[in-house]
């Protein structure tokens, strides 16, 4: 993968989150639901952050507006000092920082197309798509398992596969959004494994969101709790 700079090496910031409101519809017509407010949150370049709180707390709310899928009601979200939606660059910021969302889905085709088929759309050619496909299988530990098709693995191997697949695209900043949910035990800490390797490696920013607090502490240097949309930052150690 290309090389980003090293973390701690002419360090910037990468978010600045100001003021972010989302709503949604809620069950009774003419009602909205506050699902996320964040007055203020910054990422640096080359941070890992881990955004740790339960199911419904708003995690993968936060993420989709990291990864600009969904404009805030209110507030902004900058990408490198750049109010993104103000400028209409919402699909050039969408590539620089891809998501690899919960639910793994995959296409009726060989590992290795999966894999290439992100790069195939963004118009590289096909022998160099296979190639970076073929270096990011090899980053999962699924080259062995290129030719199969997608029914053939196992739900921790389509798991590793849909991060290839994001990888691949050589983003600046990866998020994650529960990355080693209903994964077994020896999926999930290859997954662990192969982001800390990504981060060390070439110092990119790794936004994670996750209900498990020890994975947390394992992966991440900074750690942000979120409770009914709200944000409350502590220290790895405070989470225990």
């Amino acid at each position: 993968m290309t090389p980003h700079a090293p973390r701690g090496a002419g360090t910037m910031t990468r978010y600045v989150l100001e003021g972010v409101v989302r709503r949604y519809r809620g069950a009774r017509a003419g009602t909205t639901v506050e699902a996320l407010r964040v007055p203020r949150l910054e990422v640096e370049a080359g941070e890992i952050v881990a955004v740790a709180g339960p199911n419904g707390s708003g995690k993968s709310t936060l993420l989709e507006a990291m990864a600009f899928l969904q404009r805030p009601d209110e507030g902004r979200v900058l990408l490198d000092g750049r109010d993104v939606w103000a400028e209409g660059k919402a699909l050039t910021a969408r590539r620089r920082c891809p998501i690899l969302l919960q639910r793994t889905v995959l296409f009726r085709r060989t590992l290795l197309q999966n894999v290439a088929y992100g790069l195939q759309v963004r118009g590289l050619g096909r022998s160099e798509s296979l190639r970076r496909a073929r270096a990011m299988l090899e980053e999962v530990g699924l080259s062995e398992l290129a030719d199969r098709g997608h029914r053939q693995l196992s739900g921790g191997e389509r798991r590793r596969a849909a991060l290839a697949r994001v990888l691949a695209l050589e983003p600046e900043v990866l998020l994650l959004d529960e990355p080693t949910a209903q994964v077994d035990e020896d999926n999930a800490r290859l997954i662990e494994q192969v982001i800390g390797a990504l981060h060390v490696g070439t110092g990119m920013t790794v936004i994670l969101a996750t209900h498990d607090l020890e994975q947390a502490e394992r992966i991440a240097g900074r750690i942000v709790k979120l409770a009914g949309g709200r944000l409350a930052e502590e220290p790895p150690e405070a989470c225990a």
